[in-house]
């Protein structure tokens, strides 16, 4: 009886701990390359209607992204809002598609792509 009580229990504690991992990690960002962006410009509304006719409004980027290296890459993604004017974005590209982005503060970008974000601001 006590075996299987122990063995109830593990289950448990590995499916919430499953769980838990699974909400907190953004599968899109593993494997992926990290770029580096700033918005220096309004995004492309594209509308679509759903089969459903219910329509969609979303925001296509092109902008120039850069790695901790400092690696210069066109990036073209798209967002399901309009993204603040100035903001830094960490893009992810994975198989040379963005599979995901977050935005960021200036201080986590690395240095060599913090020099070349500014220097393409001038």
């Amino acid at each position: 009886m006590k075996k299987g009580i122990i063995a109830i229990t593990a289950v448990v504690i590995v499916l919430a701990g499953l769980v838990v991992f699974l909400q907190n990690i953004n599968l899109n960002r593993i494997g992926a390359q990290p770029y580096y962006v700033q918005i220096n410009q309004a995004g492309k509304k594209i509308e679509e209607t759903l089969s459903s006719g219910q329509k969609y409004v979303s925001y296509e980027y092109t902008q120039q992204g850069y790695d901790s290296k400092g690696k210069e890459r066109l990036l073209v993604f798209t967002a399901a809002k309009e993204l603040r004017k100035d903001a830094y974005l960490r893009i992810y590209v994975k198989n040379n598609d963005v599979s995901s982005y977050q935005e960021v503060q200036g201080g986590e970008l690395p240095e060599p792509a913090k020099q070349k974000l500014e220097s393409a601001q001038k």
